[in-house]
């Protein structure tokens, strides 16, 4: 077996067991309620306006871990697993969320550099695997095509290596803000950390995973697979 196939078949596993963590601390702590009562979408609110943003809406969206913001629309989407709840998992997610929101209102450098490359990286995501497929099948006769198809995936990888600054420093707020407006405590602060880092790691296997592939790319168009 090459050298390749053992380390994607590392971080498959890897990335499957962060996604089963994950899936089980949703569960551990959607069932730890917050001492205040607030729901997802009032800890969301607050925090969004205790960093004086008011153009920011505070909707939900169907499905399990499918929050996110859109800074496009300026919308805070949280799904309806964090949108009612009053959960410590339903706050820190929320309040992450929120995080996105004071870095796009804060001009956060990371996070518009991200944004920036959505357009090139939904492009390069709708024909890539395309372009790949023909350029290994025409390596000896045409073998600029494979290198074009890897600069194409480079964006991807560059994109999932951007966002971890991105998520990392969004977690950071949200947590801050947690703390100081009351919302954890020296009870359940560490639950909510807990919960926020291990969504992280998500993120950081998705990157590994993906310069993992380039790096296979790469291997193919210079005739070495091992």
């Amino acid at each position: 077996m090459s050298t390749y196939w053992i380390l994607f078949i590392g971080i498959a596993l890897v990335s499957w067991l962060v996604q089963l963590n994950l899936q089980n601390k949703f569960k551990k702590y959607s069932k730890i309620g917050t001492n205040n009562g607030m729901t997802g979408r009032d800890v969301a609110l607050k925090m969004l306006h205790d960093n004086g943003i008011y153009d920011v809406q505070v909707t939900h969206t169907p499905g399990q871990l499918t929050d996110h913001y859109n800074p496009i629309t300026k919308t805070v989407n949280l799904s309806e697993g964090v949108y009612e709840s009053n959960s410590i998992m339903a706050a820190a997610v929320a309040a992450h969320e929120c995080g996105h929101a004071v870095q796009h209102a804060r001009m956060y450098a990371p996070l518009k550099l991200r944004s920036a490359l959505v357009p090139v990286v939904n492009f390069s995501s709708s024909i890539v695997m395309w372009v790949l497929l023909a350029g290994m099948l025409t390596l000896r006769s045409f073998p600029q095509l494979i290198w074009i198809g890897i600069i194409l995936f480079a964006t991807t990888t560059l994109f999932s290596f951007i966002t971890l600054p991105v998520e990392i420093n969004a977690s950071k707020r949200a947590l801050g803000w947690l703390s100081a407006s009351g919302i954890t405590n020296a009870f359940n602060h560490s639950q909510a950390e807990d919960a926020l880092r291990s969504a992280a790691y998500t993120y950081v296997v998705a990157a590994l995973s993906s310069l993992a592939t380039l790096m296979y790319y790469i291997m193919i168009a210079m005739g070495r697979r091992e």
